[in-house]
């Protein structure tokens, strides 16, 4: 495995790559890797031939008081991961590397605007989040060049916004979603459970346990919007230690809200913040249409 800092490297890297008839597959990440990254990178393995991994804490996808400073930084201890599953290049390079413009400048406006579907839920707490996240995801797009690059799905907005900007700007390239990968007590996997204390971790675990409770309200008979949610909620309730964010109900292919009469694919989406420390999850559901009886019923 070979740890690149510069472009030029990466850029002769990728070419030798191609040269010898390989897809480059393409893992962006902000380093802290933990078994949900690497799972990733396994994903990038089996669409392509050469993997490449970047490991870049962006600035720009951060705002005030947010924990940029203190994010861990890890190259040394990521790359012996990365080692262990047999990525091809790892690219950790420098703000200058990202951002630079031709004459050296480093130039870090913002260039991508995440657009409607970026303005709530995360992007509500976190003004300016996805477009900073959007323009390193471009910049890197650039200078990778991939045939494919694989998000997870825990960051489920993060994941409709890059595909959104794919279908726009990179048509010829694939994104593949990852599957959340979770902790046997049903937490999911981030790099930001590190700062999670043994009894916050206890609470953390609220979050999944409120996702599994509302999906299973989806399966019930008459299910709707809000039956989802309430069952949902109810768990939250229980557990006043984790400060809800957000919890809702999106449409898969909008992320609006669903209505209450929705039927078909949805996303239960959750954010809470447990003590100092801000956690994401989701659950993909299924809300069947209600069959006529049901709807006489409701009548």
């Amino acid at each position: 495995m070979q740890i690149v800092h510069s472009n030029a490297e990466l850029a002769e890297a990728v070419a030798n790559a191609r040269a010898q008839g390989k897809r480059i597959g393409f893992v962006p990440t902000m380093g802290a890797l933990h078994d949900g990254h690497l799972s990733l990178v396994r994903i990038a393995q089996e669409q392509a031939e050469f993997t490449v991994v970047s490991i870049f804490v962006n600035p720009l996808q951060f705002g005030a008081g947010e924990d940029f400073e203190k994010y861990p930084r890890t190259l040394e201890s990521d790359a012996e991961k990365l080692k262990t599953v047999g990525a091809d290049l790892v690219y950790a390079p420098s703000a200058r590397e990202i951002y630079a413009d031709e004459s050296g400048v480093i130039d870090q406006s913002v260039k991508q605007s995440a657009g409607a579907a970026g303005q709530g839920f995360e992007g509500a707490i976190r003004p300016g989040h996805f477009d900073g996240m959007l323009t390193v995801v471009a910049r890197l797009f650039d200078l990778v060049k991939p045939d494919v690059a694989v998000f997870g799905a825990k960051d489920a907005q993060q994941l409709f916004l890059v595909r959104q900007l794919a279908e726009r700007d990179y048509p010829s390239l694939a994104i593949v979603k990852a599957p959340i990968v979770r902790e046997p007590s049903g937490l999911a996997m981030s790099s930001r459970n590190r700062y999670l204390s043994a009894s916050e971790h206890q609470t953390a675990q609220s979050l999944s346990r409120s996702l599994r409770a509302g999906e299973a309200a989806s399966r019930v008979a008459g299910a709707s919007a809000s039956s989802v949610l309430a069952a949902a909620q109810q768990v939250m309730a229980e557990v006043p230690e984790a400060k809800l964010d957000y919890l809702a109900l999106v449409d898969q292919s909008t992320f609006a809200p669903v209505a209450e009469d929705f039927a078909g694919h949805a996303l239960l989406l959750i954010a809470a913040r447990i003590g100092t420390t801000r956690l994401l999850d989701n659950q993909e559901i299924v809300i069947e249409q209600p069959t006529t009886s049901l709807l006489g019923a409701r009548e």
